[in-house]
Parts: structure tokens; C-alpha cells; sequence
């Protein structure tokens, strides 16, 4: 719980009130390598902290292949907001790619912070404004890059993707077919 208290103050100073009564509502969850965390047709119920390991966003195209939106290492969040935040069915996945320590708030706590902690929110629209941000910024980048280009770009934001994960998940978030992403990584 440590590093999510950490995370909090971080943002939003020293002493924030009511900081234990916010971390009161998370629980720690503790996700196997693939594990699925939310497989999409279902309600997405909980925002997830990750205090530790690596979790993918993902959707399958029609020939079940998966198509990576998002990894989310260390000291971030993950969720799929739209079916959390209407409690609608997910139209995407979420699954542990290594063993991962999580804090995991569901709907109504959440719901109940957002009502009653003023800086809770604040801590929520960051993370949305976040989420928003380098969704645009990776789709708007993607689409001006090569699939070369698209590895660098990768080499040099988040260097440390290209060690820790499997070819497969880096080609899909990189939106580059698998033999191709291995045969470019290699010119490199």
C-alpha cells in the first residue's frame, strides 16, 4: 500500500486529509502472469493501481488476434473507463503480461470517495486527463510513423517495454505485424 500512498502524495502534496481513509478503500490484488482481469462482454468493476508488474489493454480483431492499446507498468493505472464509469459491458480486455501487484477500487467505493473526498477527484481527473493524453499522443504519433520509426519512437520513450516483454505485445501495441517488428528490430 506504500507505493499507492506514495503515488497520492505525489500528487497531491503532504498532507492530504483523509489519506487513509481513501487508501481504506483499496484492496490489494495480486494478478498471476496472463491472468485475464477483465475479459470484454463483462462489467469492468474496478480501477486497478499498479504497485508492481505490467498490465495490457487489449481488443481482438476478427481473426482473434490481439491489437494492444495500452501497457501499464509500474506507478500507473489501468481500467476501462467507459464501461466502469457507465457500468456497461467492456468492449476491451485486461490481463496481467507478468505477475503484478495491484490496488484494485471498485464502483461504489470509488463512487463514494468522489462524493465525499474533494481530493479524490482531483486525483481521478488527472488520471483521466493522463489516460486521454497518451492515447492521442500515441494514435496521433502512430499514424505519421513508419513501422521502423514506430520502434525507435518506442526505443526512446519507454526503452524499458523492449526487455521486458515478448515481440507479440510490443508488434501489437506498435500496431506492426509480429515478423515484421522482428525483422526491423534486428536492423537496429
Amino acid at each position: 500500500m506504500e507505493a499507492l500512498r506514495d503515488h497520492i502524495t505525489k500528487r497531491l502534496g503532504k498532507d492530504v486529509d483523509n489519506l487513509d481513509f481513501v487508501l481504506s478503500h483499496f484492496k490489494e490484488v495480486v494478478a498471476n502472469r496472463n491472468e485475464v482481469l477483465l475479459k470484454e462482454g463483462d462489467v469492468c468493476k474496478y480501477v486497478y493501481y499498479v504497485a508492481e508488474g505490467c498490465l495490457q489493454v487489449y481488443v481482438h480483431d476478427s481473426d482473434y488476434n490481439e491489437n494492444t492499446r495500452d501497457i501499464t507498468i509500474e506507478d500507473s493505472w489501468c481500467s476501462e473507463l467507459i464501461s466502469f464509469g457507465k457500468q456497461q459491458p467492456a468492449t476491451e480486455n485486461i490481463k496481467a503480461i507478468e505477475k503484478s501487484v495491484l490496488y484494485a477500487i471498485d464502483y461504489h467505493s470509488f463512487g463514494k470517495l468522489m462524493d465525499s473526498v474533494p481530493q479524490f477527484d482531483k486525483v481521478y481527473r488527472q488520471i483521466l486527463e493522463q489516460s486521454y493524453a497518451n492515447s492521442v499522443y500515441r494514435v496521433n504519433t502512430f499514424v505519421s510513423l513508419s513501422a521502423l520509426d514506430r520502434i525507435k519512437w518506442l526505443l526512446e520513450h519507454r526503452p524499458k517495454l523492449m526487455t521486458r516483454l515478448p515481440g507479440k505485445i510490443i508488434a501489437s501495441y506498435l500496431g506492426i505485424n509480429k515478423d515484421v517488428f522482428s525483422r526491423l528490430r534486428s536492423q537496429i
